[in-house]
Parts: C-alpha cells; structure tokens; sequence
C-alpha cells in the first residue's frame, strides 16, 4: 500500500496534543500553501484563515470550545472564517489579481466576470453563507491531508460556539464567520484514541458504479 494511504490512515483526530512540540516553521509554511492552493469555486476564496497566536485568545477561545484542551495545547490552531455576505467585489478583487498574474487585459476576461457575477448574485445572502462555508471545508480537507503526509496530527472541531467565536475574534464587523477549527501539532503518549482501530465503511458499501 501507498505510503499516501498509510499515513491517511495513522491520521486520527487527536484528543490530546503534547504542548512540548512545536511545528517547524518550515512545516507550517508548507501547511500554509496547501490552505492558499487548494480548489475553491470560480477560484474566489471566499473565506479567511485565521492563525491564533495570542495565548490569551487561546484561553478565550477554549472557555468558547466546551473547554477541549486542544485549543490550547495544541501547537497551531486555524480558524476557517467563511463570508456571510458579499457583493461584486469578491469577483472584482479574483479578476485584478488574474489580470496581474496572467498578465491580461480587463476586456479580456470581462464576459467570464460578468458571468460569475450574475451566478453568485442571484444567491440570497443565507445562500451566500452556506456557499462559502462549503468552500472552507474544502480548505480544512486538503490541509488534513497534507497534514498527514507530514505526519502532524491534527483535530478538525465543529465543538464551539461560533458566536462567541465570532465576538472574540471580531469577525461579525468584517461579515465573516467562524466555520470550523482545526488544531495542530503532536499527539501526546497519553492520548488513548491514537491506539482505537480506524472504523470506516467499506468500499463496497460506500461506492457505487452507476
């Protein structure tokens, strides 16, 4: 077997990290590309990273995280913040940067633009929140995975109230939402959850050729 699945499968969701360790920092910067590379819709990126540093927003986000000790000893922690809410700009803000990076002219790629445009802007903004937050999954998939490869453990959490996330962090001001969480760093030896057998479905029950 691929040493691809193999690491897949040593993945788990860490319970207990060992607050020792430390990511390097040549390891986080490859962390951080595989967050800026992965897939989004249209290319757009509707949503913000966010790495917690501060220790004291730490501990306020833990008392907001049903007290999961992760959230604090873990060696990194991101937060994935997805747009409630937006109008053309986010396609305006794609298109400068393909201009600049493919070195194009506006006219060029302005019936693509409009075209998106006329998509997104036909969502109400509930649906617009809903959109973007499946596009930061995408984000927390592929860093999992590259997780892995690099054997860094890692606990994606739903477990906290966004809310609070959300007061703390400042986010309702800038019309982003706090998504989803991922910790990370290196298990601990006391985690017992490392040890428990992966349960997954099997091929057959979750495949099917049509």
């Amino acid at each position: 077997m691929s040493n691809t699945i193999e690491n897949l499968k040593w993945r788990y969701a860490t319970k207990k990290f060992d607050s020792s360790k430390t990511i390097s920092d040549e390891d986080f910067e490859t962390l951080k590309k595989a967050m800026q590379l992965t897939a989004s819709s249209y290319g757009l990126q509707p949503y913000k990273i966010l790495n917690i540093v501060d220790k004291e927003t730490r501990t306020k986000l833990r008392a907001a995280s049903w007290n999961q000790s992760q959230i604090e000893d873990a060696s990194h922690m991101i937060v994935l913040a997805n747009f409630t809410d937006f109008g053309d700009e986010l396609v305006d803000d794609y298109f400068e940067n393909v201009i600049d990076t493919r070195d194009l002219k506006k006219e060029d790629i302005a019936d693509y633009a409009n075209s998106i445009k006329s998509t997104i802007g036909q969502l109400s903004q509930e649906q617009k929140a809903v959109w973007t937050a499946k596009q930061a999954y995408i984000v927390l998939g592929n860093l999992l995975s590259v997780a892995a490869q690099l054997k860094i453990d890692a606990c994606p959490m739903e477990g906290f109230a966004s809310d609070q996330y959300n007061e703390i962090l400042d986010l309702n001001s800038k019309n982003l939402n706090a998504a989803v969480v991922i910790t990370l760093g290196y298990r601990s030896e006391e985690d017992a959850t490392q040890h428990y057998k992966k349960v997954r479905k099997s091929e057959k029950q979750l495949f099917t050729n049509i």
